[in-house]
């Protein structure tokens, strides 16, 4: 294979490719709960909110298109390919780029684009979207799960974390969140976020007229049951030790309706395009 061809290849496999770990969790219907839980667990770190609330005012007048937005560029950043990936990661820095404030609680002044708040945004994705395919029966073994850990490491440096210090592993993430923990607390930014995430606004014609807000209602209460107990306790909610199995059921559930849809239309396009990409190569 020549060195063009070698280029080709590699910049349509884009950062992670067929065959990795990523592929498999992202392109999996688990992966929307995992989203609604990433979200609420985001939440409650003080000054990673409070960077969202004073400056994303999209999350509150455009709440449908911010998250649109945040799952186009997951989307990207996985299936895309190597140089639509880099466009995508450019945005979202420039964006961050020049904002800072004080977070009142705290006292800390802090940038939107600061490393430790880039990574505790990251670690709540990788966290959210690990734990919940695990549990919604997506088949991964343990050094699967170490694998994709170690695949998001590229995420994470590419969008500003300082290299090195982001957690490779299970162990790893584990002992980063125990580190963090005691920095958490549920703000007043944080409850109106997750008033959001649970309760979106909707046109009354969507409420009337569509399956938009139960299915939603459902979707982010399997977000909020499949949070860890101590980020449920944060905020206020029941222990629910006698339910986490009910919980995994329901995820399972959830997974296995979402299955059944055929892939033209339960699948994001991004992956679509991804695999007509490797059919086309393929062929050629």
């Amino acid at each position: 294979m020549s060195a063009d061809a070698d280029a080709d290849a590699l910049d349509r496999d884009g950062f992670f490719g067929p065959a990795s770990v990523t592929w498999r969790i992202h392109g999996d219907p688990a992966f929307s709960v995992g989203g609604v839980r990433a979200l609420l667990l985001q939440a409650l770190h003080p000054v990673a909110m409070a960077g969202v609330h004073r400056f994303s005012d999209g999350f509150r007048d455009e709440p449908w298109a911010r998250l649109t937005r945040t799952a186009e560029y997951v989307a990207t950043l996985t299936f895309g390919t190597r140089r639509d990936a880099l466009r995508a990661v450019r945005r979202v820095r420039g964006a961050h780029r020049g904002k800072s404030d004080t977070e009142p609680t705290t006292g800390r002044s802090y940038a939107v684009d600061d490393p430790d708040l880039l990574l505790w945004v990251h670690a709540c994705e990788v966290d959210s979207l690990l734990s919940v395919a695990r549990r919604a029966g997506v088949p991964l073994t343990d050094a699967d799960a170490d694998r994709y850990v170690r695949e998001q490491v590229v995420a994470a440096e590419l969008v500003g974390c300082t290299p090195g210090e982001v957690p490779d592993t299970v162990a790893a993430l584990a002992d980063y969140f125990r580190q963090v923990r005691p920095q958490l607390a549920l703000t007043e930014p944080a409850r109106a976020a997750a008033r959001f995430v649970v309760v979106p606004p909707m046109p009354g014609w969507v409420q009337l007229l569509t399956p938009a807000r139960p299915a939603w209602t459902g979707l982010a209460s399997l977000g909020l049951a499949t949070l860890p107990r101590w980020a449920r306790s944060l905020y206020g909610l029941p222990a629910l030790a006698l339910t986490e199995p009910a919980t995994t059921a329901a995820v399972r559930a959830f997974r296995a309706t979402a299955l059944a849809v055929p892939p033209r239309i339960r699948e994001n396009p991004a992956l679509r395009a991804a695999r007509l990409r490797q059919e086309h190569a393929q062929a050629s």
